[in-house]
């Protein structure tokens, strides 16, 4: 199961979007996120829709990947989906006592659906088409303003690449761990929901001591390297604005001025 899961890898590859300053690509995600959760009507979600998809075949990973990513939340979007169809107002299409169907509870089902989609997507696109060195370089230097307060930039950002470098890695350990267990005949697929939660624990005890295994592993690695944090640290590559960037930049003003006239001139549905 936890072979599906694409969350956190990285993809090696020379497509455009690869190519781009990873700053660049983090305003951008963060530009797209904002645009999916403002278009509100079917032609400014369409336009997001149709951006991220272009998005992702420019770069040049496998759409099965992305499949795999969205096997994560698919259980989350079906629920989500189906509580917002009885969420809507208006004039009832079914109705079986205090449950209601209309058409603006299916609109924003619809909408609900498909913006988590969107989201996973383009958040996946980030991290498949980004190394976790370019993505601490990025965001170090996007939060370099804060050095003003006295905010340790580079450890948060050190942090918070690490996390997310090390989630294939224990999703890994998860599998080895239940397939260890499996063949001690332990039984995690049977029974009712308790009865499965107490199941995992056989698994969890294991993955915790092996997750601080392997943090305190990865200390000592960077202490005996003479790891001291950023201070006069250098980069080997030094990030720089292209033309990839530029075309990105202005693929996605335009994007943005599509989705803003389509809310400004289009009736909104939800």
């Amino acid at each position: 199961m936890t072979r599906d899961i694409a969350l956190g890898q990285f993809v090696p590859g020379k497509g455009i979007v690869h190519r781009t300053d990873p700053r660049v690509k983090i305003l951008l995600l963060i530009a797209y996120i904002t645009l999916i959760f403002c278009s509100f009507n079917f032609v400014s979600l369409g336009i997001i829709t149709a951006a991220v998809v272009t998005v992702i075949a420019l770069s040049g990973v496998s759409f099965k990947l992305y499949f795999k990513s969205l096997k994560v939340i698919i259980f989350i979007v079906i629920i989500t989906s189906l509580l917002n169809m009885f969420y809507g107002t208006g004039e009832p299409i079914w109705q079986l006592g205090f449950l209601k169907l209309t058409m603006s509870g299916i609109y924003r089902a619809i909408f609900v659906t498909v913006r988590i989609i969107l989201l996973i997507l383009i958040s996946s696109c980030l991290t498949f088409t980004t190394s976790p060195t370019d993505l601490t370089d990025a965001i170090e230097r996007l939060m370099s303003p804060l050095k003003v307060f006295r905010v340790k930039v580079h450890e948060i950002a050190m942090m918070m690449t690490i996390a997310l470098r090390f989630v294939p890695t224990l999703l890994e350990e998860t599998d080895k761990i239940m397939a260890a267990q499996k063949a001690r005949g332990a039984d995690m697929e049977s029974g009712g929901l308790i009865k499965k939660v107490k199941a995992m624990t056989p698994i969890l005890i294991p993955l915790f001591v092996s997750a601080f295994r392997r943090a305190y592993d990865l200390a000592t690695a960077m202490e005996c390297r003479c790891y001291k944090g950023g201070e006069g640290r250098t980069r080997m590559k030094s990030l720089h604005i292209g033309k990839t960037d530029i075309i990105g930049i202005v693929f996605s003003a335009l994007v943005l001025t599509g989705v803003v006239l389509c809310d400004v001139f289009i009736l909104p549905i939800i």
